[in-house]
């Protein structure tokens, strides 16, 4: 069976490159280029998944992690977190928030596709 995943992610060319690997590995997928449709989106979707740019136009991706985190339908649902802006602590902020995985841009194709599984 098909798992379901919600990626959240600004950039086109990224949206597209993480939507067909997910695809190509038989996930059924619902983009979102804005962060703000998010909760409404995955209520509706059910994912079993949600991955989700960092820095995002409108509201980040850090408070995207903690409103799926606080919400009673959402909370369980596992947020792997992918960004650009890898610094020192990011990593740690990211997972304080209530992110179950980390990956930072430019992705490994292969890394990616070990984190989804590992959530799956």
């Amino acid at each position: 069976m098909a798992k379901r995943v919600l990626v959240v992610e600004d950039n086109e060319l990224n949206l597209k490159l993480f939507c067909d690997l997910l695809r190509a590995h038989g996930h059924e997928v619902l983009p979102l280029r804005d962060g703000r449709d998010l909760l409404h989106q995955a209520r509706e979707f059910h994912p079993d998944l949600v991955i989700t740019d960092i820095h995002l136009p409108h509201i980040s991706g850090l408070d995207l992690i903690v409103s799926l985190k606080r919400d009673a339908q959402l909370s369980s649902v596992p947020v792997m977190a992918v960004t650009a802006y890898a610094g020192q602590g990011d990593e740690e902020r990211i997972r304080g928030a209530g992110a179950q995985a980390y990956v930072s841009k430019p992705i490994s194709v292969l890394r990616f596709v070990e984190q989804v599984n590992g959530l799956l």
